[in-house]
């Protein structure tokens, strides 16, 4: 399996913010983009998940077989916002995420409890704090597999222990053959890992 970005350009209110960007990424590798705020590293994130339209060249996925024969189909994508709805319980929340894939790799309770959120699955999920919202956010990859992730400053709002467990997390999706693409300002302890710079202003 291969994700390949071929002069990829975005643009934001018409106006262009990146171009000319490639990459290719196998299985076990990870790319990071840093640069400065408004410099598309979160638009970068959203073109290959498909979320927003490229302004020109290409994003694909080799290699994904019938499991994944698309892009979309093999990525978890983890944003500012977390995709989780606030009324909902946090159990409720993981449960249909997992339906949605259709590929459970975790029991919820085990996902949250890797989390650091034993007993707090019957909550709705408005209820938690910023720091408990982005660690069931990350549950969310634990209980259904995709073999890309695609994180969006993923350690937002995570203390230092929590932070250093989905630095564990990442590493062993990519021993288990996974790609990983982050956007971040933090060092995320991916050693070996593609970089990225985007430095346009915002």
């Amino acid at each position: 399996m291969r994700l390949v970005a071929e002069n990829l350009g975005g643009e934001r209110g018409g106006e262009t913010i990146f171009a000319g960007v490639n990459f290719a990424l196998a299985r076990q590798e990870a790319l990071v983009i840093t640069g400065r705020n408004g410099s598309g590293k979160s638009t970068l994130l959203r073109i290959v998940a498909g979320l927003l339209p490229a302004a020109q060249g290409m994003v694909r996925l080799e290699g994904g077989g019938e499991q994944h024969p698309t892009l979309a189909s093999a990525c978890h994508y983890l944003g500012h916002n977390h995709a989780m709805k606030a009324t909902l319980t946090v159990v409720e929340n993981l449960a249909f995420w997992s339906d949605f894939f259709g590929t459970r790799a975790r029991d919820i309770d085990e996902a949250l409890d890797m989390v650091g959120l034993p007993g707090i699955g019957h909550l709705p999920f408005g209820y938690l704090s910023a720091g408990q919202k982005r660690r069931a956010a990350i549950a969310r990859f634990l209980v259904s597999y995709r073999p890309v992730w695609l994180l969006d400053e993923p350690t937002a709002a995570l203390d230092t222990a929590s932070a250093e467990r989905f630095g564990a997390f990442m590493r062993a999706h990519l021993e288990d053959g996974g790609i990983i693409i982050a956007a971040t300002h933090q060092p995320l302890g991916l050693d070996g890992a593609a970089q990225l710079r985007m430095d346009a202003d915002a």
